[in-house]
């Protein structure tokens, strides 16, 4: 199949698994805490990724361990964190749409640091798919004004870590393979996630005698091998055989499917919200028809 049309069905499979994550999210804390949420998600992933992907390991020599590593916490540990504690405070579908801000800064952190060529298209996609998220960022917080947004500030800085991470990604890491990436990656997580579920003195026990608890860790059970283990991979693949402006557009499409959801559990959707949609999707569309934003450059290596 084309890398054109592979990349839009990509997109789309991510937008929605990374939408209905939001949801699996909101579920899991209701018997979990945002710690152990986080652990068991990270957890879980790197038990699925192991079992999959260990031979994938053995490809990736040692100098390319440090970007591994570096990889681990930016794009995955941190987040994951981040946003289990933002969504104690704020809605699913708040959080969704503040992870929205990451393709903008995929595109300041590439032109400001990894000697990125600006398309003006590009640039004008990812701004009008901004305003899009604005617009819903606005419309939400009519809906619920209760919500405290000093929380939101942790989804911005997960999608930061995001940004960071995909030009990471496609700068050092384009010649290991998506699944041996993903791997390492949670491999690397795997104690730093039992330590912290340690220390939250989680009992499994309680597994066994709450039904809430049990519950909650089925949602994140799935939110740990699909929606985080064979998500990252389809991910990193989508990075590596496009760019990363319009790898991370996906965060434009992921409010769409978690608002769809959050309508489902009972949440309220306006109309402003649905042109917001339109919006967005507006945005992911120039991003995609504009000249590649990652030109060859012989002194880069881009």
């Amino acid at each position: 199949m084309p890398l054109k049309n592979l990349k839009w069905i990509y997109l789309i499979l991510l937008s929605i698994v990374w939408g209905s994550s939001f949801i699996l999210i909101k579920k899991g804390l209701v018997g979990l805490s945002a710690l152990q949420l986080g652990s068991f998600r990270i957890i879980f992933a790197a038990l699925f990724l192991l079992l999959v992907g260990f031979k994938s390991l053995l490809k990736i020599n040692r100098a390319q361990w440090k970007w591994i590593v570096l990889s681990s916490f930016i794009g995955s540990f941190f987040p994951v964190y981040l946003f289990a504690f933002a969504e104690t405070e704020i809605d699913s579908a708040v959080a969704s749409i503040l992870n929205g801000t990451t393709p903008l800064m995929t595109l300041i952190f590439g032109v400001l640091f990894f000697k990125v060529l600006l398309a003006q298209n590009k640039a004008l996609g990812v701004i009008i798919g901004l305003l899009g998220t604005v617009g819903l960022i606005l419309s939400g917080a009519q809906v619920n004004p209760d919500q405290n947004y000093m929380y939101s500030g942790l989804v911005v800085i997960a999608a930061a870590c995001y940004a960071l991470n995909v030009n990471i990604i496609k700068r050092y890491m384009h010649d290991i393979s998506a699944l041996g990436i993903t791997t390492g990656n949670f491999l690397v997580l795997l104690l730093p996630a039992l330590g912290v579920l340690f220390f939250t003195d989680f009992s499994f026990a309680e597994v066994l005698q709450n039904s809430v608890v049990s519950t909650s860790l089925v949602f994140v059970m799935i939110l740990g091998v699909v929606g985080t283990g064979i998500a990252m991979i389809v991910f990193n693949k989508l990075i590596q055989i496009s760019d990363p402006v319009f790898s991370t557009s996906v965060t434009y499409l992921i409010p769409v499917v978690a608002l769809g959801w959050g309508i489902l559990d009972g949440e309220v959707f306006t109309s402003f919200q649905l042109l917001s949609a339109a919006i967005i999707l507006l945005g992911v569309f120039l991003v995609n028809r504009a000249r590649n934003l990652y030109t060859k450059n012989k002194k880069t290596g881009l």
